[in-house]
């Protein structure tokens, strides 16, 4: 049962949320109808914002981090790789369980009232506490109550810290986001708000008549990775890589216009079908979750996964993940010449777009274009030193994970339990 409801409830993003939406009609008395569409169709807009994402990493952006990685091979031999998901299922399980009905009971009794309901990130954060646990050298109960602890505190408060942040994004206060981008995005809202000017928004930019076509986010962001990837490239021949072998088209009847061409149109697909699962899946799960808000936990909110807001700044996820990419890139560049960490850094490709995407749209909501770009710019900065410190910490266990998805919450958090770790197994 226990493994039942891990893997086939909470480990499924789409059923997670519609059980969620479903039970939120139930309480409202819906009729059965209106409960099985709003159960479905919330299912169905997951599935299709999670088709949009993949299409972008698993389509679009992969070759750029495929691209660093050949040119810097040290990260992999410099990271020790353990399937902790495989080694510890059942502590990730028990710790996701027990992290969860923490959090429903927070909301129900605090003034702090999110219910965290991004479904794989109550895998993902008792995978990386777990991860930063064994690292240290914790075992059996000590381990899994650490890592229940740190995972119900992020699930309780880093939604709540969010909130008032996306209200000045949204205009309304029906959902927070819950994901790892709330370091970075508190950091870019704070610099916005101090420095920026909220009146100049990124979606005001003045565009002449004659490139009307750029308002168009899919357009944009597939004109703006096509040039990407002729300077990777250019880059990847400079540095005596044959593009065609790093990408895995030599051989076929692909050409490299054909790859970057494709590539491109690829992140525009992507982008334009996310945000279409975005108001889907908003548009059902926001009005099911008030049967939950009116009879089970009164007044919460659901914090949901970071591509919802996108849509209301889509320029301002482009300029920052632009932005991102040059700050981090640069950094990179700078902290593996010197040898600072016990790793070889490679540009975190996801992340820039992800959560430094959702703190670019949190950056111009308090500062505007400066605030969107000054945050990404800092947050593409401290991202790399994340990672970079984070590697003390997860470099026998799940670094080389790390090296593609941290420099966020998962590092900073990991690094303030891996340190707690090693004073318990000290004693």
């Amino acid at each position: 049962m226990l493994k039942f409801i891990i893997n086939e409830i909470f480990g499924q993003g789409a059923i997670f949320l519609a059980l969620i939406a479903m039970i939120g009609l139930l309480l409202q008395k819906k009729p059965a109808t209106e409960v099985i569409r709003g159960t479905l169709m919330t299912a169905i807009g997951f599935f299709v914002l999670n088709t949009g994402t993949g299409l972008i990493t698993g389509k679009s952006i992969d070759g750029l981090a495929t691209a660093f990685s050949t040119m810097m091979p040290q990260a992999a031999a410099n990271a020790t790789s353990v399937d902790i998901g495989a080694t510890y299922g059942t502590q990730i399980g028990i710790v996701m369980l027990l992290a969860f009905a923490i959090n429903l009971l927070f909301a129900r009794f605090t003034k702090w009232k999110s219910v965290f309901l991004t479904g794989h990130m109550l895998y993902w954060f008792p995978y990386v506490f777990i991860a930063a646990g064994v690292d240290a050298g914790l075992t059996g109960g000590k381990l899994i109550i650490l890592a229940t602890i740190f995972t119900a505190i992020y699930l309780c408060t880093a939604p709540n810290l969010m909130r008032p942040l996306v209200k000045q994004v949204t205009g309304d206060d029906s959902f927070t986001i819950g994901h790892p981008t709330t370091i970075l995005s508190l950091i870019s809202g704070w610099l916005g708000k101090t420095f920026g000017d909220k009146s100049k928004s990124t979606e005001d930019l003045n565009i002449p008549k004659s490139l009307g076509f750029l308002r168009e986010v899919s357009i944009t962001g597939a004109l703006v990775i096509c040039i990407t990837y002729i300077v990777m490239a250019c880059i990847l021949s400079a540095n005596g890589f044959d593009p065609a072998v790093v990408w895995g088209y030599s051989g076929t009847n692909t050409g490299i216009f054909t790859y970057i061409f494709t590539h491109a149109i690829y992140f525009g697909v992507g982008v334009t079908i996310m945000l279409q699962g975005v108001r889907m899946l908003i548009a059902e799960i926001i009005p099911a979750f008030k049967g939950i808000a009116e009879k089970v936990v009164p007044g919460a909110i659901p914090a949901l996964d970071c591509p919802v807001i996108f849509g209301y700044a889509p320029n301002a996820l482009i300029i920052g993940f632009i932005t991102a990419m040059i700050t981090s890139v640069i950094t990179i560049i700078i902290v593996d010449s010197v040898g600072m960490f016990p790793t070889i850094i490679i540009p975190l490709t996801f992340t820039c777009f992800f959560e430094i995407g959702c703190a670019s749209i949190i950056g111009n909501a308090t500062g505007g274009v400066r605030g969107c770009v000054l945050g990404a710019a800092v947050a593409g900065i401290i991202m790399v030193f994340l990672v970079g410190f984070g590697s003390y910490f997860f470099n026998n266990t799940i670094q080389s994970w790390m090296l593609v998805y941290g420099g966020q919450d998962f590092s900073l958090w990991g690094i303030i339990e891996g340190s707690i770790a090693r004073l318990i197994a000290a004693f």
